[in-house]
């Protein structure tokens, strides 16, 4: 026995897909938003040094109370100075 199976509804939907313009189908298509460019900017060992070399005593004694292993040495060298 041989079963018919009908395909006009498959054939159907094909045609008005192939009749909408390019333009709708377009507008349909959400739109992803572009990722806006970033910048990086990368400060050089130079400028790093010369910012810890004019810091104030108060900002290094900050610093060094919070962690910075860099304050606690340079704290430790000055009263080490002041000692001689």
């Amino acid at each position: 026995m041989i079963n018919s199976v009908s395909g006009s509804t498959h054939a159907q939907a094909t045609a008005q897909a192939a009749t909408q313009p390019a333009a709708v189908t377009e507008q349909l298509a959400p739109s992803k938003p572009q990722p806006a460019p970033t910048d990086t900017v990368q400060i050089s060992a130079a400028a790093l040094a010369l910012k810890e070399a004019i810091e104030n005593p108060a900002q290094t004694a900050r610093e060094a109370a919070s962690g910075d292993l860099q304050a606690k040495r340079l704290l430790a060298r000055e009263a080490a100075d002041k000692a001689l």
